[in-house]
């Protein structure tokens, strides 16, 4: 087989880059080793960022998205710090009086990706390949040329979009990136049903405990009384501590006074699953010739609060924008390319360098305290995170220092 853009992997970014094609009039192959529905371990938690990208390539998509009922609308976040003092941060500003357009949803991901793959499906410009591997990847002057494993499946493309995941063979082999402990977080995922006191507009929580720092703890609200509960913390602290991430859980469930009370008549439902977190805590070269690199094979997850599929997005589509000016330019060097990450880090690279810094924060637990402490207290700077999940410029402000003088001093 031949086309112009083959896409490896059909999760959130690999699906993204294939409708932003089909809405261009390009035609693409999409393959995936797994066969739809299929589970992913992850937070579960899509935020604003979903719903506009998609809204951005067709607004019928983001509709059907809004309409569908596996998931539940989520109006903020509950941060918690190690002196215990939390602070709900919504989306937006004044949700109460209007929650006639939601931006923020928590749903399992095994419905999220199957909803983007039946997206896919509509489109007669999308060719999807399920069940299949794509394990051979030899570029020649014509192209890239693809094969699984046993030669079985083949197919020539002029760009590849990389959208495999984090332990993608093409990232590892062809674009050497390889997994850095200190960039790089080890999480594991858990469902409980029957927790109690979560939030009536199913804020998400990350609480940052004492005996969890540098890492955290999460519970999710999900559709029908579920919630995703989970630990993440970087490889190389879990490492150095000797950490096991899964009894860090149960014993904090069943030791911390709070969480023991909220999980008193909490059930487990199914495993604890493990999962690895590759961050865009180090810039890194996200194309070569013919290809480009997406969401967690570009290792672009958000280093302070994890997400990912929010920046796959972002990505996937930048990418369909690039593949469609190359094959307009008939130009498919590695040159050409480096449009692709000049885009994707004008527009994520901001909020990824503050959201590494926040993330060195949590290794100061006093100063995380006096953040939250301030903040349960002083309105202006509770709306001032409020608006940091949509304003960048805003955000910055949190990662510098004099931002904390000025606090200290205006109390």
């Amino acid at each position: 087989m031949e086309t112009k853009v083959c896409i490896i992997g059909a999760g959130p970014g690999g699906a993204t880059a294939a409708l932003q094609l089909a809405q261009l009039g390009i035609e693409c192959i999409v393959v995936d080793k797994a066969v739809f529905p299929r589970d992913k371990v992850c937070g579960d938690g899509l935020s604003g960022k979903v719903l506009t990208l998609l809204e951005r390539i067709d607004k019928g998509i983001g509709q059907r998205l809004q309409e569908a009922m596996f998931k539940a609308d989520s109006w903020g976040v509950t941060f918690v710090a190690p002196n215990r003092i939390g602070m709900d941060i919504p989306y937006r500003l004044g949700y109460q009086e209007d929650k006639s357009n939601p931006r923020g949803f928590v749903c399992k991901r095994i419905d999220f990706d199957n909803f983007l793959v039946d997206e896919m499906k509509r489109r007669s410009e999308i060719r999807l390949f399920e069940g299949t591997s794509i394990d051979k990847y030899e570029l020649k002057p014509d192209g890239y040329h693809l094969s699984s494993k046993d030669g079985s499946f083949k197919v020539k493309a002029d760009v590849v979009i990389v959208a495999n995941g984090a332990h993608s063979g093409f990232t590892r082999d062809v674009a050497g990136i390889k997994m850095e402990p200190k960039h790089y977080v080890a999480g594991i995922r858990a469902y409980y049903k029957g927790i109690t006191g979560l939030h009536k507009d199913n804020f998400i929580e990350l609480h940052f405990l004492k005996n969890m720092l540098p890492g955290y703890i999460w519970i999710f609200p999900l559709p029908n009384g579920e919630a995703n509960v989970g630990v993440g913390m970087l490889s190389n602290s879990a490492r150095n501590k000797k950490v096991n991430l899964k009894q860090l859980m149960l014993d904090t469930i069943a030791t911390d006074p709070v969480m023991k009370e909220r999980f008193k008549n909490a059930e487990l439902t199914g495993s604890i699953d493990g999962y690895g977190l590759p961050l865009g805590s180090k810039k890194r070269k996200l194309h070569g010739e013919r290809y480009m690199l997406v969401g967690d094979a570009g290792f672009l997850i958000d280093p302070f609060t994890g997400e990912g599929i929010g920046n796959a997005l972002y990505s996937g589509r930048i990418a369909a924008q690039q593949a469609a000016a190359a094959i307009a330019a008939n130009d498919y060097s590695d040159t050409f390319f480096n449009a692709y990450d000049e885009h994707v880090y004008r527009i994520l690279g901001p909020e990824l360098q503050v959201s590494t810094k926040l993330q060195k924060l949590i290794k100061y637990p006093w100063l995380f305290n006096m953040l939250m402490k301030m903040g349960s207290r002083n309105k202006q700077l509770k709306d001032l995170m409020s608006c940091m999940f949509h304003e960048v410029d805003l955000r910055k402000k949190l990662g510098q220092p004099m931002f904390y003088v000025k606090l200290l001093f205006n109390r």
